[in-house]
């Protein structure tokens, strides 16, 4: 990095923060921390109202803000593509928002950076699959939580589980203090403290229905941070299973979220996997057919045999 885009990478960082010292700019920026001494006084002489106070570092005149300088066409590039990801995951809010954003960069794009950056774009799609695609509910549910969420205020919403609990619900009525959402593989999931469970529970959106605000208030323990967050992982059953050779990369492409290890040899694919209860992998085993087969436990081996059965018993 010269001289002078780091400038203008200390002013942004000043901008982004109420204080930054000098040894971690130099940490940043990969130099030493006399360099960046140097660097606030060139800045100070241009006339960037820069405060220091000894002991603590440097902040920028309440007030001032420099705007961005321009874009190269990676950084446009990068920006759009995020936009469209907007546009197709996110509520309908954002999607406005999202579009609004575009025509400001495409604004304020030299002409130059502007036609390449278009050019780079018609060789590159994002294109999500049905299964990722985010359905009308789910983005309206999206809004009505991410406001909630913003305002600090509790939801009820109906829940369909996947699996039946020990009373062969499948149903449930749930109230939670709603701390972020989370999009993985194409589906959003609510992180939210569970009133029911008094616990930190996962929702999909998807199985959520009759999904109401209500007036109650909580407060986000001061504690959590969602993108430091890592949900207790209680998979504690292992299956092994054995893969034809013919469907390995099939198999390899579903990047199914339970698969934990692999290993191709002259007999197949061994796929290791780590659930916390066998219902959970019992119907995507049997979409593999004759294809595969279950190696441990045996349990599994015998719910497979006794699927098997009924499905003879239909033809």
């Amino acid at each position: 990095m010269n001289k002078t885009d780091r400038l203008l990478a200390i002013v942004l960082q000043l901008q982004r923060k109420k204080v930054v010292r000098a040894e971690d700019l130099a940490t940043l920026f990969e130099t030493s921390v006399r360099t960046i001494y140097r660097d606030i006084q060139a800045l100070s002489e241009a006339g960037v109202p820069i405060i220091g106070a000894p002991g603590t570092g440097y902040s920028l005149m309440e007030g001032y803000f420099l705007p961005p300088i321009g874009f190269t066409v990676p950084e446009a590039v990068s920006l759009l593509i995020g936009i469209d990801f907007i546009e197709q995951q996110f509520d309908d809010d954002y999607r406005i928002r999202a579009q609004a954003a575009r025509g400001k960069i495409e604004a304020i794009l030299p002409s130059s950076v502007r036609n390449e950056t278009s050019h780079v774009l018609k060789a590159m799609r994002l294109l999500i699959s049905d299964e990722q695609d985010t359905s009308s509910k789910e983005k309206k549910y999206l809004e009505k939580i991410r406001r909630a969420i913003l305002d600090e205020r509790k939801i009820n919403f109906h829940y369909a589980k996947r699996l039946a609990d020990s009373e062969g619900n499948h149903h449930s009525v749930r109230t939670v203090a709603p701390y972020g959402l989370v999009l993985i593989q194409g589906s959003w999931m609510l992180v939210a403290r569970c009133d029911l469970r008094q616990d930190i529970r996962h929702f999909r959106l998807s199985r959520m229905t009759e999904l109401i605000d209500l007036e109650e208030r909580f407060e986000l323990p001061a504690h959590f941070n969602l993108r430091e967050y890592t949900p207790l992982d209680d998979r504690n059953l292992r299956v092994r299973l054995r893969f034809n050779h013919d469907i390995v990369d099939k198999v390899r492409e579903s990047n199914y979220h339970y698969m934990e290890d692999m290993e191709e040899h002259r007999d197949g694919l061994d796929v290791v996997l780590r659930v916390r209860q066998l219902d959970e992998l019992l119907q995507w085993v049997l979409g593999w057919g004759a294809g595969v087969i279950v190696l441990e436990p045996e349990s599994l081996r015998n719910r497979i045999r006794e699927e098997a059965k009924k499905m003879l018993q239909h033809y």
